[in-house]
């Protein structure tokens, strides 16, 4: 999650080094030159050239080219002095810029001009220092001067940052970014860490600064990570009281809570207590009548009137525990580890005194029975080892109660895998789903290193989970 979420150290500086053009071409001429003699070796004084490109730059020797920094509303200019042909030679933006020119004026807002000259270096040496706050300026000077590499650069940097700490916070300033520069790509990242670690954002500083567009985009999702979805009503209702959006956005948000999956109780406390919800009642009536009846009958009962074939009533991922269990694995490397624990049947009221039990197995190598060693004197121990090494980490998750009737109902399991960044704070970092029909996790932690302490994966050598069973409902007889 490779290394994508759960915040990492503030003020922690990211480097890329993206060899520039000139030196990708030197590199490729010297290598073609060695052809297939066997006596032939390449001597490499790479760096050396770098630090005389970076001496240039600073020095400003021989420079041909004045480039002029302008901002909006502001009369200081800034002066750096370039080499034509650094520039040029990397950027088809810069090469249609100072055609015949030897000065150019640049616009450029306040971030990205403070930030230009550090740019400009990346030209002479292919390597620049990111902090989180530099990370949108940069992206967008180099998605302006179509710099394809540092573009990249950075946008994975941000993908490996969204956990990093910060005061204000950062990720959903870089969701409202990629949306406005239309990177698909990392629009997705953002939405995806923001769901899996809602709990955390929406106690932030950062769930004020959502905009009307994300908030619904993350209500419609069903996979958000949270306490429950009372927790959800909540931090909805503040976002509303600060931020003031128009009625049309506030009866959208209002509706796309999932009031079947807040209990009865829950539900007449918050319709005595909740001031938005007083202003708003008649825009939600209909769902939380519809939430009272689902409470007071069966499932299967419900299901022949009211089409539960929606999001309505289909739970997210609530780590409370009537949803499943966390489970703390300490030396994962070691041995096969068991679980059992116990959920809720469904959300209705009906059924919130059934209770499931679960079994849980993991193993950290496991293997097929075709590929297991068999030990015997006439295989060497270390080809039975290597067998060994060549096991993949295996979860499985089963119902000690196969044997009841689930009619109407199937299970879909959640597997969460954390890691730990500042100050304690524990992200999600992969989420896998599992139905019914499936017992084991698939492709479960197929990147991870279970065997090293230091893998990203674990936090002081243990592998922290979450299992959430979540019931989902269909309908056997079409509803009326």
């Amino acid at each position: 999650m490779d290394r994508r979420t759960w915040p990492w150290h503030s003020g922690v500086m990211r480097r890329f080094c993206v060899v520039p053009l000139l030196l990708v071409l030197v590199e490729a001429a010297q290598k073609s030159d060695l052809g297939g003699d066997a006596s032939a070796a390449l001597i490499n004084h790479s760096p050396m050239l770098i630090q005389r490109l970076q001496d240039l730059f600073h020095k400003g020797n021989s420079t041909d080219t004045i480039l002029r920094i302008r901002t909006a509303n502001s009369d200081e200019v800034k002066v750096i002095h370039v080499h034509q042909l650094l520039l040029t030679l990397q950027s088809d933006i810069f090469d249609g810029l100072l055609l015949n020119q030897s000065e150019v004026t640049l616009q450029e807002p306040a971030e990205c001009a403070a930030l230009f000259e550090k740019f400009i270096r990346y030209f002479y040496c292919g390597e620049i220092s990111v902090n989180l706050n530099q990370a949108i300026p940069l992206h967008r000077l180099a998605n302006k001067y179509h710099m394809t590499a540092l573009q990249r650069g950075v946008t994975e940097y941000m993908k490996t940052h969204f956990s990093s700490e910060s005061a204000q916070g950062h990720v959903v300033s870089w969701y409202h970014y990629a949306l406005r520069m239309g990177d698909i790509n990392l629009q997705e990242s953002c939405l995806k860490f923001l769901a899996w670690n809602l709990s955390t954002i929406m106690s932030s500083n950062e769930w004020v600064t959502v905009s009307d567009k994300l908030m619904v985009s993350l209500l419609q999702r069903s996979d958000l990570v949270l306490q429950s979805e009372l927790e959800l009503f909540s931090a909805v209702e503040e976002w509303i009281s600060k931020n003031k959006p128009d009625a049309p956005v506030i009866e959208k948000v209002l509706r796309s809570i999932r009031y079947p999956m807040i209990s009865p109780s829950q539900l007449f406390q918050i319709q005595k207590e909740s001031a938005v919800l007083a202003s708003y009642h008649n825009s939600v009536q209909d769902l939380m009548f519809q939430a009272f009846q689902f409470h007071s009958a069966s499932p299967l009962h419900f299901a022949k009137y009211f089409d539960v074939n929606c999001s309505m009533f289909v739970p997210r991922n609530y780590l409370s525990p009537s949803w499943g269990s966390q489970w703390i694995i300490n030396n994962p490397a070691r041995d096969d580890r068991s679980l059992t624990f116990q959920t809720q049947l469904g959300p209705s009221n009906h059924d919130t005194s059934k209770k499931m039990t679960w079994n849980a197995l993991f193993s950290p190598r496991w293997l097929p029975v075709s590929l297991r060693p068999v030990y015997s004197e006439s295989i060497p121990s270390s080809s039975q080892s290597n067998r060994l090494e060549e096991g993949k980490p295996r979860l499985v998750v089963t119902s000690a109660m196969s044997g009841m009737d689930f009619a109407g109902v199937t299970f879909q399991k959640t597997l969460l895998v954390g890691v730990k960044r500042q100050q304690s704070k524990v992200f999600v970092k992969h989420v896998y789903n599992v139905h019914q029909s499936t017992d084991e996790v698939f492709d479960f932690l197929l990147q991870a290193d279970l065997q090293k302490r230091t893998s990203e994966y674990l936090i002081d050598n243990s592998l922290h989970l979450h299992i959430i069973i979540k019931p989902i409902y269909h309908s056997l007889i079409k509803a009326k």
